[in-house]
C-alpha cells in the first residue's frame, strides 16, 4: 500500500506511510469500499457538474444506485478501482481499464471515473490518484489510455492537461449519463 502526500503543488511518493492529516492512502478498493464511492460519486457529481448538466439529472442521483454499479464494477476482472483514504474516509476514486472504443489502437486503456469529494478538491489528492490510476494501468501492460470529459468543464479539462492528457480532437454525445451533451476525449501515453 502505498502512502502520498498530498499538498497544493505536487503529490509525491513517499516510501514510509505518514501520520499527518496531509498523509493520503490511495489504494484498491474492496467491496466494502462500495456505500462509500456511491456516496462520493454522488456528492461530486453534484458539486463538479452544478451548471454544466440539468438540475433535474444532478438532484435525481441516488446514491444507493452508484454503490450497486460500484459492486458492480469491482466485480469484473478487467476492471480496477482505486480509493483515496483520508483519515479512515474515501474522499475519491478511481476507475480503470481495457478501452472499449472500436478505433482504440492496441495496448490503449481507459479511465472511466475520477472524483473527490468536494472538500477534497483543491489539495493534490486528485493529482495523486491520477497518478497511481497511470501506475495501475502502465503496470497492467498497457501504453496509452484515453478518457472522456465534458466539453464544458474547465476545471477538469485543465486538470488532465496539467497531468499530461492532450484532447484528440474527438467529440462526442454518446453519455447518456452527461445528458448527451458534448463530450471530448483526451489521450495520453503511459
Amino acid at each position: 500500500m502505498a502512502t502520498y502526500t498530498a499538498s497544493s503543488t505536487r503529490a509525491r511518493r513517499e516510501p514510509e506511510p505518514m501520520s499527518t492529516t496531509e498523509a493520503v492512502t490511495i489504494r484498491e478498493a474492496e467491496l466494502s469500499d462500495a456505500v462509500a464511492i456511491g456516496q462520493v460519486h454522488v456528492e461530486s457529481w453534484r458539486w463538479a457538474y452544478r451548471g454544466h448538466l440539468p438540475d433535474e439529472t444532478l438532484d435525481s442521483l441516488d446514491p444507493t444506485a452508484r454503490e450497486q454499479q460500484w459492486r458492480s464494477t469491482m466485480s469484473d476482472p478487467s476492471a480496477s478501482v482505486l480509493v483515496a483514504i483520508d483519515r479512515g474516509a474515501v474522499v475519491g476514486f478511481a476507475s480503470t481499464g481495457p478501452v472499449d472504443a472500436e478505433d482504440a489502437a492496441p495496448g490503449t486503456a481507459h479511465l472511466f471515473a475520477i472524483y473527490l469529494a468536494p472538500a477534497a478538491a483543491g489539495r493534490g489528492i486528485g493529482r495523486a490518484l491520477l497518478e497511481r490510476a497511470e501506475e495501475v494501468m502502465r503496470a497492467a501492460g498497457f501504453t496509452r489510455a484515453t478518457l472522456w470529459v465534458l466539453e464544458t468543464n474547465a476545471r477538469a479539462r485543465a486538470f488532465y492537461e496539467r497531468a499530461g492528457w492532450a484532447w484528440d480532437g474527438t467529440r462526442s454525445s454518446h453519455q447518456v449519463q452527461c445528458s448527451n451533451l458534448p463530450i471530448v476525449r483526451y489521450v495520453r501515453s503511459l
